[in-house]
């Protein structure tokens, strides 16, 4: 027997097999058009909104689907690629900032020319302006009841 309800089947069953497949999608834009992973344009992506273009690793990784050890990994692998600096946190000299660097924000940008396309033609046209925002309203309900626990 499923613990389920064949509505919350559907909602959760549908959340988890869509989301899959559009990572696949996006995974594969990122990688042929702006030679990154979507680990990476998420990184370049909250840096950019970042004020001064820098953002401790530990906020990085609590925004981030990976742990505090694998953003570290990533900002690694990307300082190598001049994408990001690193910067020891000169107030308590424990974290480390990562910071955004030209050459990053234009590699963002390029990303950014297929990857908003990609993201409308496999979400976000499939809706109108009325679902989308309450799908964002739903968003920002379960981001608000997060940042509470």
């Amino acid at each position: 027997e499923n613990p389920f309800s064949e509505v919350e089947m559907g909602a959760w069953g549908g959340l988890l097999s869509f989301y899959g497949h559009l990572m696949r999608v996006i995974e594969v834009d990122l990688e042929e058009n702006a030679r990154i992973t979507h680990v990476e344009y998420e990184v370049l992506l909250r840096l950019s909104w970042a004020e001064g273009r820098r953002m401790r690793i530990q906020d990085l990784a609590a925004q981030s689907l990976l742990t505090r050890s694998g953003i570290s990994r990533v900002v690694e692998r990307m300082e190598k690629a001049g994408l990001v600096n690193r910067e020891i946190a000169s107030e308590d000299r424990r974290g480390a900032y990562a910071i955004l660097t030209d050459v990053g924000l234009e590699r963002l940008h390029k990303a950014g020319e297929t990857h908003i396309a990609v993201v409308r033609q496999h979400f976000l046209n499939f809706f109108n302006e009325s679902e989308l925002a309450q799908m964002a309203e739903f968003w920002r309900r379960l981001e608000a009841r997060q940042s509470h626990s």
